[in-house]
């Protein structure tokens, strides 16, 4: 099993990234597709577009963006299954874009994966 990484698409490429999954809706701002270096996109499993703009990185909204998220996840699993799969072969860095490195999707989405690894 490899490890689960998360990374600001702005930092740059490690030898420890692995395998590099940008999970966001949007192509992040001032990142060229070549500089990126991903090696899948996953734009269906970030949050929609409603509770994207919903949330707008609200710290006081986290709680509930939480719960929200988690539901749209739940009915998302092939996408997570296609994660655990790809950790399973090698590590994976879940690349995503927002300033806030403790309240994003990503985090979110990280938490969700470890907690099926785990039960």
């Amino acid at each position: 099993m490899g490890e689960l990484r998360l990374k600001r698409i702005y930092e740059p490429r490690s030898a420890s990234d692995g395998y590099r999954v940008l999970v966001e809706r949007l192509w992040p701002r001032g990142v060229s597709k070549d500089s990126a270096r991903l090696d899948d996109w996953l734009k269906e499993i970030a949050p929609s577009p409603e509770l994207r703009r919903w949330y707008s990185h609200q710290p006081e909204r986290w709680p509930e963006f939480q719960k929200r998220y988690r539901a749209e996840l739940a009915g998302s699993g092939e996408l997570v299954d296609r994660l655990i799969a790809q950790l399973q072969a090698g590590d994976v860095t879940l690349l995503f874009a927002a300033k806030d490195e403790v309240r994003n999707s990503a985090v979110l989405l990280k938490s969700v994966i470890e907690d099926r690894l785990s039960s």
